[in-house]
C-alpha cells in the first residue's frame, strides 16, 4: 500500500473589463504536457496554504498572490506511477499586469531550471484548455 502524495494546485484569476482571466502556462520543451495551472508536491511540514503559493511562484514567477479559499479535493492516480495523489485546489487574485512572458522555474526539485510560457485566457475558456483533469474544478472559481 501506497501513502497519497499531497499537492496543491492553484487557479490564480485578475480581475479585468471583459471578465476574469486564469493564469496558465505551457512547457516550452515539453509542449505534450499541455496547458497547465501552478501545482506540485507539499513538501514536509509545508501547510498547504504555503505550498500553494510557493508553487506559483516557482513556477510563474508572480509574487503578491492573494490566496482564497481551498475549493476542491481531488483523489487521483499519479499519470505516470499509477500512485495515489490528493490535490487541493485553491483560488487566488493577482494584480499582475503581464499578458505573456517566459519564466525559468527556480526549485530545488525536478522542475528546476524548466522554461514556462506563463499567459492569461478567459476563465470561462479555462476548463477546456487545460491538461488532464486540471479544469475539473474551474466552474467554481468566483
Amino acid at each position: 500500500m501506497y501513502i497519497a502524495r499531497v499537492r496543491t494546485a492553484a487557479y490564480v484569476i485578475r480581475r479585468r473589463p471583459g471578465g476574469p482571466e486564469l493564469l496558465v502556462f505551457d512547457h516550452r520543451d515539453f509542449p505534450e504536457a499541455g496547458t497547465q495551472v501552478p501545482a506540485g508536491g507539499v513538501e514536509g511540514g509545508e501547510l498547504l496554504a504555503a505550498a500553494a503559493l510557493r508553487e506559483i511562484a516557482e513556477e510563474t514567477g508572480v509574487a503578491g498572490v492573494a490566496l482564497g479559499a481551498a475549493l476542491a479535493v481531488q483523489q487521483s492516480p499519479h499519470p505516470h506511477t499509477g500512485q495515489p495523489q490528493i490535490t487541493v485546489y485553491f483560488q487566488a487574485e493577482t494584480a499582475e499586469t503581464r499578458d505573456d512572458w517566459m519564466h525559468t522555474v527556480v526549485s530545488g526539485d525536478e522542475d528546476r531550471g524548466m522554461v514556462f510560457r506563463c499567459f492569461f485566457v478567459p476563465l470561462e475558456r479555462a476548463g477546456g484548455l487545460l491538461a488532464g483533469d486540471q479544469g475539473e474544478f474551474v466552474g467554481l472559481v468566483r
